[in-house]
C-alpha cells in the first residue's frame, strides 16, 4: 500500500511533531526563588513571567530560555515598589533529560541590598480646604523612611477620597512624583494638592413615574446644605438599585444649576419589570432532591409594597409560602410583612402539617436585624404514638446578623441568631411555654489554604411536659446541618418504645478543618457532637465524625461528606450532600 506524495508531506512532519511530545504538550518546569519572603516574594512571583507560564501546556524550550533572560529585569521591577533599587540576582537555568523526557529548573537567588530612603518630602496643600482638618497634614512617608511606594500611592488616594467625601469636587493633584537619585541613593517625594472650592448638597429630583416621589425621598440619607459627599450619593444609587424597583439608576450632579455652591441631583430611574420568576433545582441529603418555584412582584401601588410567593417540593418537605411587604421609614432596610405558609414535613422522627400566618416588624439596629412578630398557627402532627393537633398564638422576637468578606466562599465571617418565643394557655393556645434558641456559625482562615469552621446551637424550653408542645416546637438533632452521620431528626429523647419524641433542650457543636488542595477543590475533617435532651426521657451524648470533599461552584460549595455515627454500634456511615454558600 502506498501513500500519496502530498499525504506523505503532511503526515511525516506531523509524526515528527507528535513524536517530540515535550514541545507539543509542554514541559516540566520548576521555578525557585530564594532570598526574599512575604510580600517581597509574592510580588516577585507576580512579576516573574517564567513563573506565571510554568504550567502552560504550549511552553517551548526556546520560550523558557527567553523568559529566563528577562527574569533579572522583572525581579528588579518587582522590588522597586518596596524601595530596593540595587538588587543582585543570580539566576541559573538547567535542563535534565531522562530518555526522551526533559525537565527544567529555573532558580534565582536574590540579594535585595539596602533599601533607598526618603531624603525629603515636599507636601503642599492649597485651596479653600487648606485649613480643613478633614485633610491629613502630613503624608504617610517622612524623611528618613524607607521608600515604600505603596504608602505614596495610599497618601494620594486618601487626599482624593477626603476631597470627594467633603465637598471639594474640583480638587486636583498639581504635582505628584518621586525623584530617584541612584548616585546619591536617595529619593525625594513631591505632592502638591489643590482642594478647590467646597460644594454642598442640593435638592434631589426623581425622573420616574412608577413610585410616589414622597416615598422615594425616604431613601435620601443626607440633608440639603451639608457638604457634598460622593459616597452618600453612591449609597443612594446602590440602595435604589438593590430595592429592585428599578433596573437602572443614574444620578447626575447638576453643577451648572448650582446656587451658593449647592449642587442639585437628578435621579433618572428606569423601572424593572413588575414580575420576576425563578425555577430552582437542588439537593440535600436531609430532604432529597428539591424543586423551587418563586414569584416576586416587585411593586404594588406607588408606595413601594411588594409580594413574594414560593413553592418548594421535595420528598421530605413541601412548603407553600408567601409574603406581603410594606416598607417603613427606612425602606432600604426596615419593613412590616405578612407571611402566610403551609408546610408538610416528614422526617425520621416526626411528620405533620402546619398552617401559619406571621405578622412581622423587621428593622436594622447597628449590625443586627431585629424581627418582632406574632405567629398564628395550627399544626397537625404525629410523633411516635403522639398523634395530636395544636393551635396557638405565639409572640416572638429574634436578633440575627451575617458578617462575611465573601458571600459565596467565606474566608472570615460569621452568622449568629438569637430567638425567643412563647405562648400562654387559654389565649387560643393549649399550653404555656417559653423557648429560647441560639445558633451560630463562624469561619476563620489561616494561611492561604486552610479554613477553620465552628458551628454551635443551644436551645431551651420552659414547659411542664415536652408532649404539650407541637412537633415543630420540640428539639431534635441529626442531619446535614446538625450532627452528621445521623438522619434528619433521628436523635433526641426516646420513650419506652425506643421512639424519638423530641426534647425541651438542645446542645450541638461542630468543629471542621478544611484544606484547599488544588484550584476549587478542598478536603475536610470534622467532628460533630451533642443531642436534644429532656429530663423525663432517656438521653445520651452522640458523636459523628468523618471526611468531606468540597468543590467551589458559582452557587457556593458542593459539600460531600462521609460521616460515621461514632456513638452507634458498628459506627455506620452516612453520606451527606449539601450545595450552597457558607453562611
Amino acid at each position: 500500500m502506498s501513500i500519496p506524495i502530498l499525504h506523505r508531506r503532511i503526515l511525516i512532519p506531523l509524526i515528527l511533531i507528535l513524536g517530540y511530545s515535550p514541545q507539543l504538550w509542554g514541559l516540566n518546569l520548576e521555578v525557585r526563588v530564594e532570598g526574599v519572603a512575604g510580600e517581597l516574594e509574592s510580588n516577585v512571583l507576580s512579576y516573574l513571567q517564567i513563573y506565571q507560564e510554568r504550567e502552560d501546556p504550549h511552553l517551548l524550550p526556546s520560550r523558557v530560555r527567553y523568559l529566563h533572560g528577562e527574569a533579572e529585569t522583572q525581579i528588579g521591577q518587582a522590588l522597586q515598589p518596596f524601595g530596593y533599587f540595587r538588587p543582585v540576582v543570580t539566576g541559573n537555568l538547567k535542563e535534565q533529560k531522562d530518555g526522551q523526557e526533559s525537565s527544567w529548573l529555573a532558580s534565582y537567588v536574590i540579594d535585595p541590598g539596602e533599601p533607598i530612603r526618603v531624603a525629603g518630602v515636599d507636601y503642599r496643600l492649597t485651596g479653600e480646604g487648606a485649613s480643613d482638618t478633614a485633610f491629613p497634614k502630613v503624608l504617610p512617608l517622612a524623611q528618613g523612611d524607607v521608600l515604600d511606594q505603596r504608602l505614596y500611592e495610599k497618601g494620594k488616594a486618601e487626599l482624593l477620597q477626603r476631597a470627594a467625601a467633603n465637598g471639594y469636587l474640583k480638587s486636583r493633584l498639581l504635582a505628584s512624583e518621586i525623584r530617584i537619585d541612584l548616585e546619591a541613593y536617595e529619593a525625594n517625594v513631591i505632592v502638591h494638592f489643590d482642594t478647590g472650592p467646597r460644594y454642598f448638597m442640593g435638592k434631589v429630583s426623581f425622573d420616574q413615574d412608577v413610585l410616589d416621589p414622597d416615598f422615594l425621598q425616604r431613601y435620601i440619607k443626607f440633608e440639603e446644605g451639608e457638604p457634598y459627599d460622593v459616597n452618600k450619593v453612591l449609597r443612594l444609587q446602590g440602595n435604589l438599585y438593590s430595592s429592585e424597583y428599578f433596573k437602572q439608576v443614574e444620578i447626575t450632579p447638576l453643577m451648572d444649576k448650582s446656587e451658593d455652591r449647592r449642587v442639585p441631583l437628578r435621579v433618572a430611574a428606569t423601572p424593572s419589570p413588575l414580575n420576576k420568576y425563578r425555577i430552582g433545582v437542588g439537593f440535600a441529603t436531609d430532604f432529597g432532591p428539591r424543586v423551587t418555584l418563586d414569584w416576586n412582584r416587585r411593586r404594588i401601588g406607588r408606595r413601594g409594597h411588594k409580594a413574594f410567593a414560593q413553592l418548594l417540593m421535595s420528598p421530605g418537605l413541601k412548603e407553600l409560602s408567601g409574603e406581603y411587604r410594606i416598607p417603613l421609614e427606612r425602606p432600604s432596610s426596615d419593613y412590616f410583612s405578612i407571611n402566610p405558609a403551609f408546610i408538610d414535613y416528614d422526617t425520621e422522627s416526626r411528620k405533620g402539617q402546619v398552617f401559619r400566618v406571621n405578622f412581622e416588624h423587621s428593622v436594622i439596629k447597628g449590625s443586627w436585624r431585629r424581627n418582632l412578630g406574632l405567629d398564628f398557627r395550627y399544626e397537625d402532627y404525629e410523633v411516635s404514638e403522639d398523634d395530636d393537633s395544636v393551635q396557638e398564638i405565639v409572640p416572638n422576637i429574634s436578633w440575627s446578623r451575617t458578617i462575611t468578606d465573601q458571600v459565596i466562599y467565606t474566608r472570615h465571617g460569621k452568622r449568629e441568631k438569637l430567638s425567643l418565643l412563647g405562648a400562654v394557655e387559654g389565649l387560643v393556645s393549649s399550653a404555656t411555654y417559653l423557648q429560647g434558641h441560639l445558633s451560630g456559625k463562624w469561619i476563620r482562615s489561616f494561611g492561604e489554604d486552610y479554613r477553620f469552621i465552628y458551628r454551635g446551637e443551644l436551645g431551651a424550653t420552659l414547659a411542664d411536659d415536652v408532649l404539650d408542645l407541637a412537633a415543630s416546637r420540640r428539639f431534635f438533632a441529626g442531619g446535614d446541618n446538625s450532627i452528621r452521620g445521623y438522619g434528619l431528626d433521628e436523635l433526641g429523647p426516646q420513650n419506652a418504645l425506643g421512639d424519638v419524641v423530641g426534647g425541651r433542650y438542645l446542645a450541638i457543636g461542630s468543629l471542621e478543618l478544611e484544606r484547599r488542595v488544588k484550584g476549587k477543590w478542598s478536603v475536610a475533617l470534622f467532628v460533630d457532637g451533642g443531642n436534644a435532651y429532656d429530663p423525663d426521657y432517656d438521653n445520651s451524648l452522640e458523636f459523628g465524625a468523618g471526611i468531606g470533599v468540597r468543590w467551589l461552584s458559582p452557587l457556593g460549595q458542593i459539600r460531600v461528606d462521609l460521616a460515621s455515627a461514632v456513638s452507634q454500634d458498628g459506627s455506620p456511615f452516612r453520606l451527606h450532600i449539601v450545595i450552597g454558600p457558607d453562611l
